[in-house]
């Protein structure tokens, strides 16, 4: 029994050891685990912050070429309206001028007779401001030119059809006009003359009709034309054609001006 008691309890203080062991090994595992997961959350955390920080400087650079785009706009349109405006001084000198000689010989018309040789249903043709434009916006990428080619002749058909139309009702309202004359003293020649002026204000109303359907056609012709063209384009274009009619009014006011035999 004395024997039997001290191999016993080395028995149970080497049990006791090795549950300490594992203890101590389960425990050192935990902690590698802990430090695993921390490392992982760790790596996790710097990439999201290098990625909000990519977000941020591509942030930066994205605003930074907004604000000099602006800029940029902002001088070219501050320049484009210099343009402009010294456009517009040349343009009411001439018609000025224009003007001073009209009065000096008594007409007093708001357009000048070479202007008004090249009106068409009260304004310009845009199918010949568009052959005008083609060279004055050189040079034109392929695409631009095949559409303002196409702009200017499907300009072209609808001119026609308005000038038909129109040369019709002029005719009409002409003929309407040049009834049979009667006596003014009977009632019903008198019957008569105001139910042709009743008709001749009907054809009248309709070639208002005509005029307006050719203002449109001008304004959007022009706003197609802008489509097309670039913003530099578009503000040539525009000086382009306000040169063109102040060769017009200079024309006119040299002819009204010129020497008289």
């Amino acid at each position: 029994m004395a024997d039997i008691s001290p191999r016993t309890d080395t028995s149970t203080d080497a049990d006791t050891d090795d549950k300490n062991m594992r203890f101590q090994s389960d425990q050192s595992l935990a902690m590698l685990g802990s430090d695993t997961s921390d490392k992982s959350r760790d790596q996790k955390t710097l990439r999201r912050l290098a990625q909000n920080r990519e977000a941020a400087r591509k942030s930066r650079l994205r605003k930074k070429a907004y604000v000099q785009q602006l800029e940029s706009s902002r001088m070219k349109l501050t320049q484009l309206e210099q343009e402009l405006q010294r456009a517009r001084q040349q343009g009411i000198f001439i018609s000025s001028s224009a003007d001073q000689s009209q009065s000096m010989s008594g007409n007093g018309m708001w357009k000048t007779q070479a202007e008004r040789c090249f009106l068409w249903l009260g304004g310009f043709r845009s199918s010949e401001i568009l052959k005008l434009l083609i060279h004055q916006l050189e040079p034109l990428t392929e695409q631009q030119l095949s559409d303002i080619t196409n702009l200017q002749q499907s300009s072209q058909q609808a001119e026609d059809a308005l000038s038909q139309g129109m040369d019709a009702l002029q005719q009409s309202l002409a003929e309407t006009l040049a009834g049979p004359p009667g006596s003014s003293g009977s009632s019903g020649n008198v019957a008569n003359y105001m139910g042709q002026m009743a008709m001749a204000m009907g054809k009248l109303g309709t070639l208002e009709g005509f005029i307006r359907q050719a203002d449109n056609l001008r304004q959007q012709t022009l706003q197609q034309l802008h489509r097309v063209l670039t913003t530099r384009q578009s503000a040539r274009a525009l000086l382009a054609i306000n040169d063109y009619f102040t060769r017009l009014r200079a024309l006119s006011s040299l002819w009204v001006a010129r020497p008289r035999e």
